[in-house]
């Protein structure tokens, strides 16, 4: 299953199914919200014409309790930034209040002088779970996958020496258009992420080169907290990360799950 969520004028926020049609992402009908947003979100029960996503004002398809960020998880990024790779995973949290839709405008803060795109899978959590065993089959607990843009204040994140505030400002982590189940990196399938910045390919990795897999961060997160339906947890960027300048256009592109495209301008 693949799902969109979207804001009509006449109903609000409403949750949809996405089909391909001739190479382009459609929502074709109306479907249950998700557990965690079925308070604000409306009901199947409407009206509804299938319409291509690229003329609907989409929305973030996660409402996440929170975002739990996978830092350093690809060898050339490590290096790229003159880091060693970590010998565990390199756990950070954004909070829910940086989440941006796709088509929105990341605003890069004054109190930075360098502002980066991280193009990133994530990882979208679909029920409770805590302390998942060795052998434990973790599809049950995997909603599906989107992609994220990791948007980061460079020199605050280093000037700070951790990392809340240059990865936590307001419009810091676009996400979408969709939400999907018929990919399966966990599960043997990898997939490549490539990143544009005006047009030009600036990142380009393939899951399979996660030092840590999706399934080993899932196994290891829960030994430590509990993640809830919606949770979000961005696997890592690959090599090419960069800076922008005001106007630029970002466009992060996975196989299965579309571009997610947002443009930067100043606070």
């Amino acid at each position: 299953m693949r799902y969109c969520k979207f804001l009509s004028p006449a109903h609000g926020r409403v949750y949809a199914i996405v089909e391909e049609r001739d190479g382009e992402l459609w929502a074709v009908r109306p479907m249950p919200a998700p557990e965690e947003d079925r308070a604000a979100a409306s009901s199947t029960q409407i009206e509804f014409e299938p319409r291509p996503l690229k003329e609907l004002h989409l929305l973030a398809p996660v409402n996440p309790s929170k975002i739990l960020c996978i830092g350093r998880n690809y060898r050339d990024h490590a290096a790229e930034l003159g880091n060693e790779v970590p010998k565990e995973p390199l756990l950070f949290l954004k909070p829910p209040s940086s989440l941006l839709a796709p088509g929105g405008v990341i605003r890069m803060p004054a109190l930075s002088k360098r502002v980066d795109y991280e193009g990133e899978l994530g990882i979208v959590i679909g029920r409770r779970c805590r302390n998942l065993g060795p052998d434990e089959d973790l599809r049950p607990y995997v909603r599906g996958y989107t992609i994220v843009n990791d948007v980061t204040a460079r020199d605050l994140q280093k000037s700070d020496g951790q990392w809340t505030r240059g990865k936590g400002f307001d419009t810091f982590c676009p996400v979408g258009p969709i939400v999907s189940d018929e990919i399966d990196p966990a599960g043997g399938s990898p997939v490549t992420l490539t990143t544009r910045l005006n047009g030009a390919i600036q990142q380009q990795g393939s899951t399979s080169d996660l030092i840590f897999p999706i399934a080993h961060l899932l196994r290891y997160i829960t030994t430590a907290m509990t993640l809830e339906p919606g949770d979000l947890i961005p696997t890592g960027t690959p090599a090419g990360v960069g800076p922008v300048n005001p106007g630029d256009r970002i466009q992060i592109q996975i196989d299965g799950l579309g571009v997610l495209e947002n443009i930067f301008q100043p606070s």
